[in-house]
């Protein structure tokens, strides 16, 4: 079951993770941010070796280059999340 407190829970976290961790986010990479922190909550259940062996298992095959990280085709303003 889904239930609207749960989906407050999740964003109100996502926004404190925002403040204590990043300075601005980027429309370019707003997925990247927003995915990353629903698969460390996706498993905050699980205990620690299964996290990290998870972790690495997932990042297997998957590269970001530096060129594509900068790439900027469009620039857009960050955003800020209130």
């Amino acid at each position: 079951m889904v239930y609207t407190n749960g989906l407050e829970s999740f964003w109100s976290m996502l926004k404190r993770d925002y403040v204590g961790v990043y300075l601005q986010m980027f429309h370019k990479h707003l997925n990247r941010y927003v995915t990353k922190f629903a698969g460390r909550h996706n498993v905050r259940r699980q205990d620690t070796p299964t996290q990290m062996s998870d972790l690495v298992r997932g990042g297997i095959g998957t590269w970001l280059w530096y060129a594509d990280l900068i790439a900027n085709p469009v620039m857009t303003a960050p955003t800020r999340c209130s």
